[in-house]
């Protein structure tokens, strides 16, 4: 993801989570940490042709990654792109070194959830009211990398749709 992905990222942030978008300043923050020799965080879209289709970003600190959004356009539902960028997460996060990752997932969003736990993520416990204004409780998960399977490396690709960092 780059600085002219903001807007398109934007459109689908607000489309996808309309009560607890992320603002532009939010993601002009996790992209001034994500270039150099002391980056911290991986950012990546999915473009299917001219179209934004999809977006994701980690963040790591020391050995621990944190998976901090993923987001795909409703008409791409089902394809296999949310596993795709998942897949470029964990590996971002292998080579950031990282140990273990963690996320937070709304407890109503049962679809993301299945996707973690095909990928060995597993619950560890719940945030209150994570998710403001709705006051919707958060499900934390955690990937030990260490031990994990390998499973993300054989994800399904998606034709005709392209990652780019």
């Amino acid at each position: 993801m780059r600085w002219w992905d903001i807007d398109a990222v934007l459109g689908l942030e607000k489309d996808l989570f309309p009560e607890d978008a992320w603002s532009r300043g939010m993601f002009w923050s996790e992209l001034a940490h994500s270039r150099g020799p002391g980056a911290t965080r991986h950012y990546l879209v999915a473009e299917d042709g001219e179209r934004l289709v999809g977006y994701a970003g980690l963040a790591s600190s020391g050995d621990l990654a944190d998976v901090q959004t993923i987001a795909v356009a409703r008409d791409q539902w089902g394809t296999g792109l949310g596993g795709r960028l998942l897949t470029e997460l964990l590996r971002a996060a292998t080579a950031f070194e990282c140990a273990e990752v963690m996320l937070e997932c709304r407890v109503d969003n049962v679809r993301a959830q299945r996707l973690y736990e095909r990928f060995g993520f597993e619950a560890i416990g719940f945030r209150r009211g994570y998710y403001q204004p709705g006051n919707v409780d958060a499900l934390v998960m955690r990937l030990n990398t260490k031990s994990s399977s390998g499973s993300a490396a054989g994800s399904p690709s998606v034709q005709g749709t392209e990652i780019n960092d």
